[in-house]
């Protein structure tokens, strides 16, 4: 098991007349090698409990562990822990700060203490592996599209080689081309390399036909955690807390109730077409 939180809180303004609790006794498993959906409305806790996988955010109370460790006992090495879970925020300017791509991409490798040469070979290949051009290597990442930004803090990230990618909103605020292109590039990356792969969003419709688990928040605290099959089938509970399954969900259950016998469980547009198809012969 990679990651563990154990009755994890966390209060925002503790003490004071603004205290809130953001997270609300968390227990959680995170094994490696999954692909996760974080789902969840603005303010139902998402970020703040990514922040604690890699010890951004020290829980107000609780334990985390990872690979059977707790990660605040005084020996153990958070820095090394941040390099094996790696975090890319929602807004990539935040973690964009250098003169060209190239040499943005090879500033983790290097903060590692790896040489030169070593940090400029990982730094190519994590810009391969999320499709960044060679001719964007030295150009100004601020002068880039935000679908290109994405890419290359996700490369900043890769480029240290973790074992459990976070992603924090990745296709915020792009148009839907740019954000199947970023999911699908996602998707190929879990299936070249593996990792655990934790994809934060709002929209059920952007995690539905890549994740193999979901995690729905709700006010801190875990409203759902099940395979996608079984969260959509409370589509309404999810309409009363501010989400929305796939279209395709909406669309099966219609027919079902006009009469149609088609498999109200399909999730994706592929599984849908076959059902309809069959009940209509």
């Amino acid at each position: 098991m990679a990651i563990l939180l154990n009755h994890v809180n966390y209060i925002y303004g503790a003490g004071t007349a603004m205290e809130t609790a953001a997270l609300k006794d968390i227990t959680l498993q995170i094994p490696d090698g999954q692909f996760i959906g974080l789902i969840g409305h603005t303010g139902s806790g998402k970020s703040t409990l990514v922040q604690h996988l890699n010890g951004l955010i020290k829980p107000t109370s609780g334990e985390i562990y990872f690979n059977g460790r707790d990660i605040y006992e005084d020996d153990f090495d958070r820095k090394e822990l941040r390099s094996k879970v790696g975090l890319v925020f929602q807004y990539p300017e935040h973690q964009l700060f250098e003169v060209d791509v190239f040499s943005d991409v090879c500033f983790g490798p290097k903060n590692l203490g790896l040489s030169r040469k070593e940090a400029e070979l990982r730094a190519y290949t994590a810009l391969k592996q999320v499709g960044i051009a060679d001719e964007y290597f030295y150009q100004s990442p601020f002068d880039l599209s935000g679908g290109q930004k994405r890419r290359v803090a996700i490369a900043g990230v890769l480029a240290m080689k973790p074992d459990m990618l976070v992603l924090d909103e990745p296709t915020a605020g792009l148009d839907p081309k740019g954000r199947d292109e970023i999911l699908d590039q996602i998707a190929k990356l879990r299936e070249e390399t593996g990792m655990t792969i934790v994809l934060v969003s709002h929209s059920m419709e952007d995690v539905a036909k890549y994740v193999e688990r979901i995690i729905v928040m709700n006010k801190g605290s875990i409203l759902y955690d099940d395979e996608p099959r079984a969260v959509f089938a409370h589509y309404k509970e999810l309409e009363e807390v501010g989400l929305a399954a796939p279209q395709v969900t909406y669309i099966m259950n219609r027919l079902r109730e006009k009469g149609y016998d088609v498999d109200v469980d399909a999730i994706t547009v592929k599984e849908a077409a076959a059902s309809i198809l069959n009940a209509v012969k």
